[in-house]
């Protein structure tokens, strides 16, 4: 039996009453609202409550009326218009076809209904679409309602209320009926939190605005903190798909120092904490949120010197921590990658997810030391990671930035690959960053040039390759530089490499005199 609720709408002109069954099968009743207002001559939909007039077009069905959720749709009646014979034709000849559009959606609806395989996932789509209309719906209440953060004053004066209308959440209003691109991606963000439950959802944006009301998050930006904390938390680069790059190496800190600035005391904890709550602002800011942008950041957590008494004061910190962007900022984080992860960790990240729900629990990414750059670089391109990941990424770099794109290069076990970059115009100074994933392989650079007369220099001998490498040669003639790299072990290795040629003038030439007038 599908279930139906009785809808009551006007059509004019001609003053018609008409009451239809409301469909609620499937979220027909959005089609049926649909072609009502497809009728000629156009209608002009209005609703009960005044303040959703603006969005009845993006809300087609919306349970906000006081009157056991009826929609009522008018159309403005044109005085100066008479009511002839054939506007009446015209208007039955329209209800007939209504009559015939809403036979052919209950038809449709029995269709669906006997095949269960092929609307299982349409139906799923429209139950989330239906969901976030009738979040919006409660969203606009409330904010309209004046009782967004808590319940309604009558104090509120008239300045608080329009205050309370412009309300924004990570610089986005909150309004629906502003029409803002970035609201419903806000709005979906807390109800795929809570799994489409829309009471839920609107509960936990309620606590959420009502935190960073309490904590003074709007503020937070201006805030001067300790600096000293920026060495081991900061904002760095991008992932592969474009998320921000949030780095936590507090873990991997060994100034005794700086570690108890940051986990000395409970008040030294409450304002690293903050610092962090800071820092996910900042990222914010990086953010899009609009169809098709990036809207989510990728953390990076260091923990490769965390042992003894300051592992269980990381813990702690990193447990307020994660509840705390759990139930505050929903959706923001794409992925926690952890590195350098002892395997003492393992056991207390099974006690902590205990207080994490599933999806925070599917961010979560793992890697031992042994596996650091592998993992790394699944995520995120070489020219953007740090080269202590193994990576390409330098501090305060004169010579590349990340627009200059890393190639890769496989290596098959027990075998040698070159890479050689051909110089044709002498003047110039090659630079070039090669770097290997797992390294455990052989390197040598050596310049060939093209002269058969000219001597091979070589550049650096065979060694055993450790970090990321950068090097540079001036050409004098035309030639290649050569890098020669043996795999000798059983696994496949993968290179990351970039080049260029910068024009220089040589120093001879520089400290030679001036020739005297």
């Amino acid at each position: 039996m599908i279930p139906t609720r009785t809808s009551t709408l006007y059509l004019a002109p001609g003053h018609l009453w008409l009451t239809i069954l409301d469909i609620q099968h499937y979220g027909i009743q959005n089609l049926i609202c649909k072609t009502f207002f497809s009728l000629s001559p156009p209608l002009r939909p209005t609703i009960e409550s005044d303040h959703l007039q603006n969005s009845v077009f993006r809300q087609p069905f919306c349970q906000n009326s006081d009157k056991g959720g009826k929609l009522y749709i008018m159309s403005e009646k044109d005085e100066s218009q008479e009511d002839t014979e054939n506007e009446k034709t015209q208007k039955d000849e329209e209800l007939i076809g209504l009559n015939e559009n809403t036979q052919e959606i209950q038809e449709t609806v029995d269709f669906m209904v006997q095949d269960d395989a092929c609307t299982s996932s349409f139906g799923m789509k429209l139950k989330k679409k239906k969901a976030l209309l009738e979040f919006r719906c409660r969203v606009e209440d409330a904010i309209l309602g004046n009782y967004i953060l808590g319940k309604t004053s009558n104090k509120l004066s008239a300045k608080s209320k329009r205050k309370l209308r412009e309300i924004t959440l990570w610089g986005v209003p909150l309004l629906p009926s502003k029409g803002h691109e970035g609201t419903d991606i806000v709005l979906m963000k807390f109800l795929k939190e809570k799994d489409f439950k829309v009471s839920e959802a609107f509960e936990m944006l309620r606590n959420t605005l009502k935190w960073r009301k309490e904590y003074k998050i709007d503020k937070i930006l201006d805030e001067k903190l300790d600096s000293e904390f920026g060495n081991l938390l900061y904002l760095k680069g991008m992932d592969r798909e474009g998320h921000p790059l949030y780095y936590s190496v507090d873990g991997a800190s060994k100034d005794k120092e700086l570690h108890g600035k940051a986990y000395g005391t409970e008040e030294n904890r409450d304002e690293f904490l903050r610092w962090r709550v800071q820092l996910m602002e900042k990222g914010i800011k990086h953010l899009e949120f609009k169809e098709g942008g990036v809207n989510s950041i990728v953390q990076i957590i260091d923990l490769k010197n965390v042992t003894g008494t300051g592992a269980k004061e990381f813990s702690s910190v990193s447990k307020k921590a994660i509840m705390l962007f759990q139930n505050n900022y929903p959706g923001l984080i794409h992925k926690n990658i952890l590195v350098n992860v002892p395997f003492w960790f393992y056991t207390s990240h099974v006690l902590l997810s205990r207080f994490m729900n599933q999806k925070t629990k599917r961010k979560f990414v793992f890697a031992r030391p042994s596996k650091v750059t592998q993992t790394l670089l699944k995520y995120i391109a070489p020219e953007y990671l740090s080269v202590e990941y193994g990576g390409l990424n330098r501090e305060n770099d004169d010579d590349f930035t990340p627009a200059d794109k890393a190639s890769d290069l496989i290596i098959r076990a027990n075998t040698v690959a070159s890479i050689e970059f051909p110089v044709n115009e002498p003047g110039v100074t090659m630079v070039w960053d090669v770097g290997v994933v797992g390294w455990e392989v052989s390197y040598k650079e050596e310049f060939i040039p093209n002269d058969d007369g000219s001597y091979t220099i070589l550049l650096q001998n065979q060694k055993k390759m450790g970090e990321s490498i950068r090097n540079s040669f001036y050409i004098s003639e035309p030639g290649k530089i050569v890098i020669t790299i043996e795999n000798g072990t059983f696994k496949k290795k993968i290179v990351s490499y970039r080049f260029k040629a910068k024009p220089t003038i040589p120093i001879y030439i520089l400290l030679k005199p001036n020739p005297v007038l």
